[in-house]
């Protein structure tokens, strides 16, 4: 009887928990041994032995660092058990707007058969593997583990920083990114940014500038997208799949799809002025993604949290040439003010996001714009992005 080890006790390996005889879990949670309602045995981390395992599976989150994944020797990923019993599958990969271009090909896919998961929500454990189509929203994490499974249609939208403490360089995290590639066949669909363009795979590959080119390379009319900012490029790479598997543009249809909250979400406050939740925006390309969007207008951005170590220069050099001042908040504050001042951006240092909102009341105009966009990830002093995005509402409506 095959040995597996489940590394992490959470929604993804309780999922495939099922698919085998007897796993154990082994969670970093985990203080003492015990035996939960499935009657699978859960245990801390320096009970597990690699001599007694013939199959390991890690949590996508859990770095290479981990010492549990440090002393495996059989090493696979959530993908790589479904290699030989899936449907055709898609993934979709990149820096920013992964889950909203998921979102929006599962909308235009349903009545075809498929199912969304993979990062977005639904682990692959718990997906109908009689279904037609999987649309995978597929992480850096989960493809630096897999060994075997590749996609039948990948999509990456473009790479910019981020998760480097978890990859350990830009490099490491650019390849896996690109490591999908390397076991597509020939007759497989590859949709890539240009600049990668010479990356080795027997997949067809269409590569794309920006959203213009990929609207051109399918025939798509941009102008009847109504989608803009942000959501534009992944509305079009939801309708480029939508053509390489069915021959449609269904301008109609795609135009109907409503965005989830948390990104780019515009709300007015009792004085009818402008406040935008982008609080999903936990990196420096999604937050200049957002500026873009709001470039014609006086900016008041709230920005800051838990950066992960990441060289925030390049959007300073942005924010240069910007309409803006920023209010720094979150455990990074100190550094974004130090980085304001060696760029001569005008900012304002405040105690949390709460007295960011109040700082900004009392100076927003009507034509001007107050974005909380962090260009960092929140668990520092939120639960989620989500929550921070609650609280930022909440503290708009109180005014």
């Amino acid at each position: 009887m095959q040995r597996v080890s489940l590394f992490g006790y959470g929604k993804t390996t309780k999922a495939l928990a099922k698919l085998f005889s007897n796993p154990t879990f082994y969670d970093d949670k985990c203080t003492k041994p015990f035996t939960d309602e499935n009657g699978y045995k859960v245990k801390p981390p320096f009970d597990f032995n690699p001599n007694y395992s013939d199959l390991e599976i890690p949590s996508p989150g859990i770095p290479p660092s981990n010492p549990l994944i440090q002393k495996a020797k059989n090493l696979i990923s959530e993908y790589d058990c479904f290699t030989h019993a899936t449907p055709l599958s898609i993934w979709i990969s990149g820096t920013n707007g992964k889950t909203t271009t998921t979102q929006m090909m599962q909308y235009l896919l349903k009545e075809n058969g498929s199912l969304e998961g993979g990062n977005i929500g639904t682990p692959l454990g718990d997906l109908d593997q009689n279904a037609q189509i999987w649309i995978l929203e597929t992480s850096s994490f989960t493809i630096h583990y897999t060994k075997k499974a590749s996609p039948n249609i990948y999509v990456l939208l473009p790479i910019t920083p981020d998760h480097l403490s978890w990859h350990g360089s830009m490099q490491e995290y650019i390849d896996a990114k690109l490591k999908p590639l390397s076991k597509m066949r020939e007759g497989e669909v590859a949709i890539i940014p240009e600049a990668y363009k010479d990356v080795k795979t027997e997949a067809h590959l269409i590569t794309y500038k920006d959203e213009m080119d990929l609207a051109s390379s399918f025939d798509i009319e941009i102008d009847k997208v109504s989608f803009k900012g942000a959501f534009l490029m992944d509305a079009l790479l939801a309708m480029a799949v939508d053509k390489i598997l069915f021959d449609r543009v269904d301008y109609a249809k795609i135009n109907s799809f409503v965005i989830d909250p948390h990104r780019q979400e515009e709300l007015r406050d009792s004085k009818n002025r402008l406040w935008v939740n982008d609080t999903k925006a936990t990196n420096l390309d999604a937050a200049i993604v957002a500026l873009k969007r709001y470039k014609e207008q006086y900016v008041r951005l709230i920005l800051g949290g838990d950066d992960k170590g990441v060289d925030l220069s390049e959007l300073f050099a942005y924010l240069q040439n910007c309409n803006v001042k920023i209010y720094t908040i979150g455990s990074n504050k100190e550094k974004l003010c130090t980085l304001a001042q060696q760029y001569g951006v005008a900012f304002e240092l405040c105690k949390n996001l709460a007295d960011a909102v109040a700082q900004i009341d009392k100076v927003l105009q009507a034509d001007e714009a107050a974005l909380l966009s962090p260009a960092a990830a929140s668990l520092d002093e939120f639960k989620s992005y989500a929550d921070r995005g609650e609280q930022f509402k909440a503290a708009i409506r109180a005014l």
